[in-house]
């Protein structure tokens, strides 16, 4: 796997902390999760799955309660998921998640990102194919002998655990999201660094600095979109 997780969430935090966008974004997240079945994390299991990564983020209780009181309210505004697929500099490749209530000025927006910052929008299916959903998990303070042995105690078996830095990430399967946290509920370990369902390359590229650069100015401006959730690449940027 070998992607750096931690200075990934790092940076991302650093940059959205200034603006408060993160917490809006999980906002959004939150209401829609909530809409779709009982606005009960332990009865939702798409809510819980924002919330635990809500958490990871420090996104504050109020954000959270309004999105869910905004939910039980029964609230008329509804947003559509929508994913959108592109090339960066030297053929790098990107996913886009979005939540939208204007379908046009979403597509209109993440067309333009692209094409100011050298990048191509892709027809449906152009890239995803080259990356995996996955679950990624990441503990502090723990060996990943460790976890290991954790997660043989209750059967589970997962795609990869590696230690990245201080950290120790899980690699899963996406269904797998609430049954590796669970195992480790288990054991008494509540607290989580990542907490993420992902689209992960199967095979990350480098690019030379002044594309790399490029690049960072394309990621960024889609981030910057309201409308924008995720971003995915496929792009190392090294250390």
């Amino acid at each position: 796997m070998g992607r750096k997780w931690n200075n990934i969430k790092e940076k991302k935090a650093s940059k959205d902390a200034n603006t408060s966008r993160i917490y809006a974004k999980f906002g959004r997240e939150i209401y829609v999760a909530a809409r779709q079945g009982e606005p009960d994390p332990e009865s939702n299991r798409a809510l819980k799955v924002v919330l635990e990564r809500a958490k990871t983020y420090s996104v504050p209780k109020a954000i959270i309660d309004r999105a869910i009181e905004k939910a039980k309210g029964g609230s008329e505004e509804s947003y559509d998921e929508l994913r959108y697929e592109g090339f960066g500099p030297n053929g790098s490749m990107i996913i886009v998640d979005a939540l939208t209530n204007n379908v046009n000025r979403t597509a209109a927006e993440v067309r333009s990102a692209f094409k100011k910052n050298s990048g191509n929008m892709g027809v449906s299916g152009s890239v995803t194919f080259m990356f995996d959903a996955t679950a990624v998990i990441g503990l502090e303070g723990i060996s990943a002998d460790e976890v290991l042995e954790i997660l043989l105690e209750v059967d589970v078996d997962v795609r990869d655990i590696i230690e990245e830095d201080e950290s120790t990430i899980v690699y899963a399967e996406p269904d797998q999201f609430h049954e590796v946290q669970d195992a480790f509920k288990n054991a008494d370990i509540t607290e989580f660094t990542i907490a993420e369902l992902t689209m992960l390359a199967q095979n990350d590229v480098s690019l030379p600095k002044e594309d790399q650069a490029q690049f960072e100015k394309l990621i960024d401006a889609l981030e910057d979109l309201e409308d924008v959730q995720q971003v995915y690449h496929n792009v190392d940027f090294g250390e």
